[in-house]
Order: C-alpha cells, then structure tokens, then sequence
C-alpha cells in the first residue's frame, strides 16, 4: 500500500506536476479501499471463527452420538445373550418335561 503511494507521489514530483488535488484524490481512494479491505477481513475472520466453533459442537455431538450408540449395542448384545439363555433354559424344561 505505501509503495503505491510512493509511486504516485514520485510520478507527480517526476512530471512536474505542481497540482496535488489528483494526487491526493488517489491518496484518499486508496485509503478507502483500504477501510473496504480491512472490513472484509474482519468479516471473512468472524465467518471463519463461527465455522470453526460449529464443528467444534458438530465433533462433539458427533462423538455423545457415537458413545450412546456404542451403549446402546453393548445393551442389545446383553440382552440378546439373556434371551438366547432364557431359551436353552425353556428348551432344557421342555426337553425334560417330554422325557418323563
């Protein structure tokens, strides 16, 4: 940004040229580009920020979901291996029961 402004000051003073309104309206579009500059990067760093936080709470939901999934297979296993044992105890009494 200073280099371009060196530029325009040493063109000036290279041509001759004694009126600085052009130079100075050069001087001030720069600075507003500038501003214009500056706020989109805030703007560019806030959307980022709020991105980042978002997946950070999607990990961490993503990661409650996974453990009470975890959970929840290790409760079907249980409860599929005290049906199959209910079963083989029903089968055992029916076989004995037969027997007699």
């Amino acid at each position: 940004m200073k280099s371009a402004v060196v530029v325009l000051a040493f063109a000036a003073i290279s041509s001759g040229c004694t009126d600085l309104k052009p130079l100075q309206t050069d001087i001030a579009a720069l600075k507003s580009q500038l501003t214009r500059v500056q706020s989109d990067v805030e703007s560019a760093r806030k959307s980022s920020d709020e991105a980042a936080s978002t997946a950070r709470s999607a990990a961490q939901a993503a990661n409650g979901a996974q453990s009470t999934a975890e959970q929840a297979l290790a409760s079907a296993q249980s409860a599929q291996a005290n049906s199959r044992s209910v079963d083989e105890k029903i089968d055992r009494a029916f076989k004995h029961s037969v027997a007699k």
